[in-house]
C-alpha cells in the first residue's frame, strides 16, 4: 500500500434503480453506450477508472483541472445525447469531485478523499458538478468556469462539514443554467452541563419582563382604540376592496416561470466571448401586426397569422421565443387572459423541447408589444452555392465551436430531416432549424435565431448535407474575417481588400506582411492555390508574409 494525493472523481446516474424497474434492458443498453462515453473523456483527459460499481464510475486524475475540464465535457455531451429522449427516460449522471489523501492497494483507492468525492457527488444536482473547496481553489483561475458556493454541508460519515461548490452548467445556447444552493450545514456546539440552571434563569427573567412588556402594551392600545372610538371625528380606514378577476379557463402562470434569467453567461464557443441577449441595440418593434416581417417562426404559422389571427376579435395575443416556439390565444375573456395564455401555450412547448429561451409576448390584438428589435441579419443572397468550395458535412470540421457541440451537430443535425440549415456566429454561437419547408427557409430562420442570441448577424456554414462555405483545412479557423476592422491591415488597404472579395466566388485568401500590406489569392480552384497566391501577391510589397485568413474565416498556425 501507499499514500498519494490525487483529484477524485465520482460519477453515478440520477434515478437509475427507477430507469431499470421501467425499462430494464433499454437502461442497460443506453448505460453501456454512456459508459464508453465517459470512459472514453477520462482517458483522454489522463484519468484512470480504479472502481465501478452497476452505474457508478470511480476516477482519479493527476490535477483537479484536469478532472473538471473533463466533468464538464461529460455532462454537456450526455446532455445532447439526452435530448433524444423524454424527461421521464433520460439518463443524467451527477459528478462529485475533491482533491485527497488516498490509500492505493491492488489498484484500487481507498480513503477520505474516495468518501468525500461521493458524498460531493449526492449534493450535485441531476447533470451537475459539485466540487470541494480544494478543487475550486484549484480550478477557479485556470478554466473560464462559473461557481456557486452552496457553503459547508453536512455529509454522512464524514465527521466535519464539506465546503462545496457546485459549477454552473451551460445550456445548449451558451448561457449558464445558475445552480440551486442548497442550505449550508450550521452545527451548534452543546452547552455544558453546568451553564444549564444558568440558561434556565435567564429564560426566565427575560420571559416575566417581555409578558410585562405586552401587558402593558394591550392597556395602552386598548385604551388608544377607546379615545378613537368616543370621537365623533374620527373614522374608520378603509379597506382595500377586492376587484373579482374576469373568469378564464386559461391559468395564468407564474411570473419566475416565465422571466428565468440566466446567470451573465459565457460563449459555448471556442473564443469564449460574452454572449449577447437577443438584439440588446435595436429599438423595441412596434406597429400594426404584419405576418410578414414577424421573426423566428415557419411558414405554418405566418399563413395562421395572416389568417386565422388576424381575422379574430379581441381579446387575442400571439407570444414567441427566439427558438421558434409559439404561443396563440383567440376568443378571450380579457386582454390579461389573453396574454397569459399565449405566453402559457408557448412556454409549455418550449419547456418540452428544452429549449433554454423564455417566450415573450409579440403581440397582442393587432398590435406588435415585442420589446427586442429585429434581429441582425447578414445581407442577401443568405448561402451563395458555389461548387469549388462546397463539400459533405462533417460535424468535426464545423468550426469555432467545442468538441460537445460538435457532438451534438453530429447526433441531431446530421441525421435530421431535411431541409436543414445551421448559422454561426463570430463568438461560436450556433442555431439549428431542421425539417424546413425549404432550404431558404431553414437558412433564413437559423440566420434570425442565431443572430438574435449572438447579438450580430450570423453566417449559415451548413445546408442539408453541405458546408456551404469554404472550411479551411490547412490552417486553424479562429473567427470571423471582417477586412473592414482587422487591425492587422493597414487601414488605408482594408477598403480596397473589401471590394476584391465581394462576390469573389471560388476560394480566397488574405495575407499580410510586417507592414500590414495585404496580398490576395482570389478566385481559386482549392485552398492550397489561394494560399499561396496570397503570400506571393504579399512578397510584392511587404515583407514576413503570413495568412490570416481563408473564406469568411480569420486563421492561424495549427496546434
Amino acid at each position: 500500500m501507499k499514500r498519494k494525493i490525487a483529484a477524485i472523481f465520482a460519477a453515478d446516474i440520477a434515478g437509475y434503480s427507477r430507469l431499470v424497474a421501467e425499462d430494464e434492458e433499454e437502461t442497460l443498453r443506453r448505460l453501456a453506450s454512456y459508459r464508453e462515453v465517459v470512459d472514453d473523456f477520462i482517458a483522454k483527459a489522463g484519468g484512470r477508472i480504479f472502481n465501478t460499481a452497476g452505474d457508478a464510475v470511480l476516477a482519479e486524475f493527476p490535477s483537479a483541472v484536469d478532472a473538471v475540464r473533463c466533468a464538464i465535457d461529460i455532462q454537456e455531451s450526455l446532455r445532447t445525447r439526452n435530448m433524444a429522449y423524454p424527461p421521464s427516460r433520460q439518463m443524467s449522471f451527477r459528478i462529485g469531485i475533491t482533491i485527497g489523501d488516498v490509500v492505493e492497494r491492488d489498484g484500487d483507492l481507498l480513503g477520505d478523499g474516495v468518501n468525500i468525492a461521493a458524498r460531493l457527488e449526492g449534493l450535485a444536482e441531476v447533470g451537475g458538478i459539485c466540487v470541494s473547496r480544494a478543487v475550486h481553489e484549484q480550478v477557479a483561475n485556470k478554466l473560464s468556469v462559473q461557481f456557486a458556493d452552496i457553503g459547508a454541508q453536512e455529509v454522512k460519515n464524514i465527521p466535519t462539514p464539506v465546503h462545496a461548490y457546485m459549477v454552473a452548467m451551460r445550456r445548449e445556447d451558451g448561457t449558464y443554467a445558475k445552480p440551486q444552493l442548497k442550505k449550508a450545514a450550521s452545527k451548534v456546539a452543546a452547552a455544558p452541563v453546568w451553564m444549564w440552571p444558568l440558561v434556565v434563569a435567564v429564560v426566565s427573567i427575560v420571559a416575566i419582563g417581555v409578558s410585562g412588556f405586552l401587558y402593558n402594551t394591550k392597556l395602552k392600545q386598548t385604551a388608544s382604540v377607546a379615545a378613537r372610538a368616543a370621537s365623533p371625528s374620527a373614522s374608520p380606514s378603509a379597506l382595500p376592496s377586492a376587484t373579482p378577476a374576469a373568469t378564464t379557463t386559461a391559468p395564468t402562470p407564474m411570473p419566475t416561470q416565465l422571466a428565468k434569467a440566466p446567470m451573465a453567461p459565457t460563449n459555448a464557443g471556442a473564443a469564449m466571448a460574452p454572449m449577447p441577449a437577443p438584439s440588446p441595440s435595436a429599438a423595441p418593434m412596434t406597429g400594426k401586426l404584419n405576418a410578414d416581417s414577424v421573426p423566428f417562426i415557419n411558414e405554418r404559422v405566418r399563413n395562421y397569422l395572416a389568417g386565422d389571427y388576424s381575422a379574430a376579435g379581441d381579446y387575442k395575443a400571439f407570444a414567441l421565443n427566439v427558438g421558434g416556439f409559439t404561443g396563440s390565444a383567440l376568443n378571450q375573456p380579457s386582454e390579461e387572459a389573453a396574454r397569459n395564455s399565449a405566453i402559457e401555450q408557448c412556454q409549455k412547448r418550449a419547456d418540452a423541447a428544452q429549449s433554454p429561451r423564455r417566450c415573450e409576448l409579440y403581440a397582442v390584438g393587432n398590435n406588435v408589444v415585442y420589446t427586442h428589435g429585429k434581429p441582425p441579419m447578414p445581407p442577401q443572397p443568405f448561402v451563395r452555392h458555389d461548387a469549388v468550395i462546397e463539400r459533405p458535412f462533417a460535424s468535426k470540421d464545423f468550426p469555432i465551436v467545442r468538441e460537445p457541440q460538435k457532438v451534438r451537430l453530429e447526433n441531431i443535425f446530421a441525421p435530421a430531416a431535411k431541409a436543414r440549415s445551421v448559422a454561426l456566429g463570430p463568438g461560436g454561437q450556433y442555431f439549428m432549424v431542421l425539417g424546413a419547408s425549404s432550404a431558404d427557409d431553414a437558412a433564413r430562420r437559423s440566420l434570425e435565431s442565431c443572430g438574435a442570441i449572438a447579438g450580430v448577424a450570423c453566417l449559415v456554414v451548413a445546408i442539408d448535407d453541405n458546408f456551404v462555405v469554404p472550411i479551411p483545412t490547412l490552417f486553424r479557423i479562429t473567427g470571423f474575417f471582417n477586412a473592414a476592422s482587422n487591425a492587422s491591415i493597414v487601414a488605408d488597404a482594408r477598403g480596397e481588400v473589401m471590394r476584391k472579395l465581394t462576390d469573389a466566388m471560388g476560394w480566397n485568401a488574405v495575407a499580410v506582411g510586417i507592414a500590414g500590406r495585404p496580398g490576395l489569392g482570389l478566385k481559386a480552384a482549392d485552398e492550397q492555390t489561394a494560399v499561396n497566391s496570397a503570400l506571393a501577391d504579399c512578397a510584392k510589397r511587404d515583407s514576413d508574409c503570413h495568412v490570416i485568413a481563408i473564406g469568411p474565416f480569420t486563421v492561424g498556425p495549427v496546434n
